[in-house]
């Protein structure tokens, strides 16, 4: 009786070590992916607003990382190509030409 309380005390402890070290695998996992998405969305950002400062100047950016749409008078949307997708939608000021961010958004597909 007492042999077969310690043999389910031993299993016991073997698949607690064997739960912990699947829990430890998937937060190395989970860490590395937010690392991963964090370092993808401020790249999406930096371009973005690189075209964003850039906008009155299209002809001067050697490389466009980004789309760029005319929405009307002085109204533009800006999406970066890279995922994760940022959109802004910026205005023209007539008098200064600067450009004024309006709103922001992630692009989902």
């Amino acid at each position: 009786m007492i042999l077969a309380w310690v043999i389910s005390l031993l299993l016991l402890c073997s698949s607690l070590v064997t739960y912990l070290e699947r829990l430890n695998a998937l937060r190395i996992v989970e860490v590395k992916t937010m690392q991963v998405a964090q370092k993808n969305f401020i790249a999406a950002e930096s371009a973005v607003l690189e075209c964003e400062k850039n906008l009155t100047a299209l002809t001067d950016l050697k490389e466009n990382e980004c789309f760029i749409q005319s929405v009307g008078k002085n109204r533009w949307l800006i999406s970066s190509k890279d995922k994760p997708a940022i959109q802004i939608g910026v205005v023209i000021d007539e008098k200064t030409g600067l450009a004024n961010r309006m709103n922001w958004r992630q692009v989902f597909e």
